[in-house]
C-alpha cells in the first residue's frame, strides 16, 4: 500500500490547512495513505527535536519518514521567494539519505502560501524542487487540464498548489485552491502507485 509523506512547515496555519487538504487528495486514491509530518521551528535544534512531539498537530518528521515513504509532498510558506528556514534546515540534514539514494526514483510535489498575490509563489515552488531533484526524485506538478487551475483568481500554479492568505492571514482557502491541493495529493498518489507497481 503506497504511503505518501506530506511534510510541511507552517507558522500561521495556512500551510498546515493546505497539507490537510493534500492528505485528503492522497487518501482519495484507493489503497493509498498519507503520513502527515511537520518540522521543528528553527529555534529548536533539529537533532534534539526528532524525538519530541509538538504540543499539537502531527509529530516532527524524522529520517525514517523519508526512507519509508513511497512519495513526498512538501509545503512551506514563502520567505523572500524561497522556502522557510525550518524546512531548508531539515532537508540540509539529509546527506546520508542522498548518499544511499533513499528518495531516488520516488515521486515528489510541492505547495506554498504567500500573504500577497505576487509574493514569490512560483520561485518558492521551483526552488523547493531543487533539493528533491538532487535526491533523484520525480517531480509532479499541476497541468492546465485541471479546470481549477484555469479558473482560479487567487493561488494555483502549474508548479504546485498555492494559496494567497492576505497580510494578516485573513483570506480563507478558496474553493479553487482547495481543489488544487486535493488534486496535487491525488496525482502524486496515483504516480507513486504506478511507480511502486513497476
Amino acid at each position: 500500500m503506497p504511503e505518501i509523506l506530506v511534510l510541511y512547515y507552517s507558522r500561521k496555519g495556512s500551510v498546515k490547512a493546505m497539507a490537510e487538504l493534500v492528505c485528503e487528495g492522497v487518501e482519495s486514491v484507493p489503497k493509498c495513505s498519507a503520513r502527515l509530518r511537520t518540522v521543528a521551528p528553527w529555534s529548536i535544534n533539529p537533532n534534539s527535536a526528532l524525538d519530541e512531539i509538538p504540543k499539537d498537530g502531527p509529530p516532527y518528521a524524522n529520517k525514517f519518514d523519508l526512507t519509508e515513504c513511497d512519495g513526498l509532498i512538501m509545503g512551506s510558506p514563502t520567505r523572500f521567494g524561497q522556502m522557510a528556514v525550518p524546512l531548508t534546515s531539515f532537508l540540509q540534514g539529509t546527506g546520508s539519505e542522498w548518499l544511499t539514494g533513499a528518495l531516488s526514483g520516488k515521486p515528489a510535489a510541492v505547495f506554498t502560501s504567500t500573504s500577497t498575490q505576487h509574493g514569490g509563489q512560483e520561485s518558492t515552488l521551483l526552488s523547493m524542487c531543487l533539493p528533491l531533484l538532487h535526491h533523484g526524485m520525480i517531480i509532479c506538478g499541476l497541468p492546465f487540464t485541471e479546470k481549477s487551475l484555469n479558473e482560479t483568481k487567487t493561488g494555483g500554479t502549474p508548479y504546485g498548489a498555492s494559496h494567497v492568505s492576505g497580510n494578516n492571514n485573513q483570506n480563507p482557502i478558496s474553493e479553487n485552491e482547495k481543489d488544487l491541493c486535493r488534486i496535487l495529493g491525488s496525482r502524486l498518489a496515483k504516480l507513486a502507485s504506478a511507480v511502486k507497481a513497476i
